[in-house]
């Protein structure tokens, strides 16, 4: 059976809540658990029996991380690069092709096209080939992924027109959150969706992953015509007229699509007892990085790191790249990710912590839930430490909470972030704080923004 699957990446007017670390590079390539994001979508997607194809749509333009990131899955994946002509008209296509059978390629949207305009812009290039199906993934999930799941769970239907989307079981207070889906319990049909309700409709929840076959386009066209009607009805609304195809172009698969095909008898729910959380904020990357640190000791054992004579102290979970320089009597973990020439010193302390490239923690420093920004240093016997984000521990269905940067007028507890290359001194405290980049600080802080 041919399959392609769609990663939908975003642009740079996403993820705001990212920052300052989506300064440096796109959201989805921010390393979680040692890895771009979006590499565990791909890895994911590679594994699925007859995948022909990967493609990424967003609207970055291409730039010098994209670049990386390409020759590093070639590294990764042994495989070759062959550049294509951009096409002529709206959007520019970038291709990698992963094996003889498997290609990768970057979709560039002329603009924010949601999550239905997108694919339906492309649904040339995602036809392509004959897929029979193909899946869609949204790049700020973390996941096990269940694709292969899915995929029996729709051939089990025996429906060639029939969707599926991967839902999970979130509580009644934070369904509120999601799209939430009511689903007939024997056949699993979704006969009601709705998109952030204000009161309780479901507790099974939108995973942001979907299967679907081409007969999607049909329904996606049907919203663009109707989106194209109105634009004559109502040529304006407020906005210049040269926008007036972009916003017919502007479709969302969550509340133009779904809300439609609910019902009809079209669309079904996987639900997975798996681990998956959203990755919108920097918090949710450090709870993201732990659950796929977790899934390491079965999917990639090779990147945990272990305790050796001569090495670090390693407590759980812990990823150090090879390049990374680790004293002997430092000790990591929980949930560590050390990345690429790190240098961490004597009697140095890491915990629940994202350390990035290039970054040095001197002698007797002690990071607690933090994200050490790429090239940052942070001087001896400091501190720097932050109030983790997670789900409550004691309710199986509780998802991480989506950050608000203040409450009552103060910055709400969170994580620490030290943007690109920060300096902090020997012998301060940096508690709950997010620093922008370049900065170089000369006292402790705490519950602070430093601009």
């Amino acid at each position: 059976m041919a399959l392609k699957a769609v990663i939908l990446i975003g642009g740079p007017q996403k993820g705001t809540r990212f920052r300052p670390l989506s300064f440096e590079v796109p959201k989805p390539l921010f390393p979680v658990a040692g890895v771009p994001m979006v590499q565990h979508h791909i890895e994911a997607c590679a594994k699925v029996p007859g995948m022909k194809e990967i493609l990424l749509v967003g609207f970055y333009q291409p730039h010098e991380a994209l670049s990386r990131f390409l020759l590093s899955a070639q590294q990764e994946f042994k495989i070759p690069i062959s550049p294509r002509q951009p096409f002529p008209a709206t959007h520019r296509c970038h291709q990698m092709l992963i094996s003889p059978c498997l290609a990768h390629r970057y979709l560039q949207e002329y603009a924010a096209l949601g999550t239905g305009g997108g694919i339906y812009h492309f649904r040339d290039q995602i036809l392509s080939g004959g897929a029979e199906a193909f899946f869609v993934l949204n790049a700020d999930v973390c996941s096990e992924f269940p694709l292969q799941e899915m995929l029996e769970f729709w051939q089990g239907h025996r429906d060639a027109h029939s969707f599926v989307i991967l839902g999970t079981t979130a509580n009644r207070t934070q369904a509120l959150n999601y799209g939430c889906i009511v689903a007939n319990a024997d056949t699993q049909e979704v006969q009601h969706y709705v998109e952030k309700p204000s009161t309780f409709v479901s507790e099974i929840i939108n995973c942001g992953i979907y299967l679907f076959t081409p007969a999607i386009f049909q329904h996606i066209g049907k919203v663009f015509q109707r989106n194209q009607q109105e634009l004559v009805l109502y040529p304006y609304l407020g906005e210049e007229s040269s926008n007036g195809w972009q916003r017919a172009e502007v479709i969302r698969l969550e509340q133009d699509v779904f809300t439609a095909l609910a019902g009809s008898g079209k669309l079904y729910v996987y639900k997975t007892d798996g681990f998956w959380s959203q990755i919108k904020s920097a918090g949710s990357a450090i709870y993201a990085s732990r659950l796929y640190l977790n899934q390491y000791s079965k999917s990639h054992p090779e990147r945990l790191a272990q305790n050796k004579p001569g090495g670090p102290i390693i407590r759980g979970n812990v990823y150090i790249h090879p390049t990374a320089s680790i004293d002997s009597t430092a000790v990591l973990g929980p949930n560590v990710s050390i990345g690429e020439g790190v240098t961490v010193g004597a009697g140095v302390r890491v915990r629940e912590s994202i350390v990035l490239h290039g970054a040095s923690l001197h002698d007797h420093t002690c990071v607690l839930n933090t994200i050490v920004g790429w090239d940052s240093t942070i001087g001896r016997w400091a501190r720097v430490e932050g109030t983790p984000s997670d789900p409550n521990p004691n309710d199986p269905y509780a998802k991480i909470d989506s950050e608000t940067l203040f409450r009552d007028g103060r910055l709400t507890p969170s994580i620490t972030i030290l943007g690109c290359s920060v300096t902090i001194p020997a012998e301060v405290v940096i508690l709950n704080s997010i620093v922008l980049p370049h900065k170089e600080l000369s006292r402790s802080y705490k519950n602070q923004i430093i601009l």
